[in-house]
């Protein structure tokens, strides 16, 4: 292996801090497993039988690369009915992340700005210089909520992005709405392009959920079924807004991804009409369980969305903290892997019971050190 065969652009991206701890746990012998943003429950049946019988169908060639029209009438009938009077189209992509990655190299261009709040999902900042531009980071801390007019001030000639996300991740934080209008008005009247990362919109715990497409006809939506129905290995997200915007993407999927996995997206149709909200309501059951056992040791703003806390470590480095939660075979996410900071750690209560109330075990010992 030669280094000149590289190319610059490796040189920016490192490995998934997250990748790593995944790779940690295969190691150890009972680890409690708090690392990984990925739901605890498994598909439901009827989404799988779903699969199975579009598989048995025969239904496993390439699809068209906009995504079956079955299942895009049926995403585009809900967000006319949540989006109404807006004629949006309707792109089913590889997975949210894939929806992400063609948006980025639909709209960036080397040397443009793209607006990431901090603390980021880890993707967000690698995707932009993937595509040569800069990410800009606007500091959330401490309560995790946006500034408006932290925004504004971030906002040069050369900004051509935002990236939003809400409910979040690492942070658990859901913008308020009255936050979400600003931040949809302010793009508006600056034009730039505002991409709302919507895949954990389902989970929101204390109040209700606002797109900030509801204020901007112009923001441009990505959603999944891997947070809600528990498919994340089965890749297939969406992605809607205006008409241009979503050809743009959709003729970069042909050269990329192709398609979304042809008989996914057959059960994708079964997964819209399926009621997680017994989901939704347990994994409240479960934050509340995680906050009211560390709020007296840690500092920790309740996470009103997803399902991750994102407390302050009591001493130390967010390295050296996890690094003795490992050592405790107790695996979570060092703050720095989603942050410019490197003061919080992450936990996803995406986990059984008894795996939670083993980490709180833990999690109590060392906040005592």
């Amino acid at each position: 292996m030669r280094d000149h065969w590289l190319a610059e652009r490796t040189r920016f991206i490192q490995a998934s801090g997250i990748r790593r701890v995944f790779d940690l746990a295969r190691e150890l012998t009972n680890p409690i497993n708090l690392s990984i943003g990925q739901p605890h429950f498994d598909v439901p049946t009827p989404i799988k039988e779903s699969a199975i019988a579009a598989i048995l169908a025969g239904h496993n060639g390439y699809t068209v690369t906009q995504g079956i029209p079955e299942l895009r009438d049926k995403i585009r009938e809900r967000v006319r009915q949540q989006l109404p009077q807006q004629d949006r189209e309707v792109l089913i992509t590889s997975g949210t992340s894939g929806g992400l990655v063609l948006a980025v190299l639909t709209c960036v261009n080397p040397g443009d700005e793209v607006i990431i709040f901090d603390p980021y999902f880890v993707m967000y900042p690698h995707l932009v210089r993937m595509a040569g531009g800069i990410p800009v980071f606007v500091d959330t801390y401490p309560d995790f909520q946006i500034d408006p007019e932290r925004v504004r001030r971030a906002i040069t000639p050369r900004t051509k992005m935002i990236l939003f996300n809400s409910p979040a991740n690492p942070t658990g934080t859901v913008t308020s709405r009255e936050r979400v209008r600003a931040l949809a008005e302010l793009a508006e009247q600056q034009g730039l392009l505002l991409v709302s990362d919507e895949v954990y919109r389902a989970f929101c715990y204390d109040s209700e959920f606002t797109s900030p497409a509801v204020f901007n006809p112009e923001v441009l939506v990505l959603d999944g079924f891997s947070k809600a129905y528990g498919m994340t290995g089965w890749r297939l997200g969406y992605a809607h807004g205006p008409k241009r915007l979503i050809e743009e993407m959709a003729k970069l999927q042909q050269f990329t991804f192709v398609c979304a996995p042809s008989m996914v997206q057959h059960a994708g149709i079964t997964a819209l009409d399926y009621d997680v909200s017994p989901i939704v309501a347990d994994y409240r059951r479960k934050r509340d369980l995680i906050c009211q056992a560390l709020r007296e040791h840690y500092e920790l703003v309740t996470p009103q969305g997803a399902f991750y806390a994102f407390p302050k470590v009591p001493w130390g480095s967010d390295e050296e903290f996890v690094t003795a939660c490992i050592q405790e075979q107790l695996l979570v996410i060092p703050g720095s892997v989603f942050s410019q900071r490197s003061t919080h750690f992450r936990i996803s209560f995406a986990a059984d019971d008894e795996t939670l109330h083993r980490g709180i075990e833990v999690l109590l010992r060392l906040a005592k050190r």
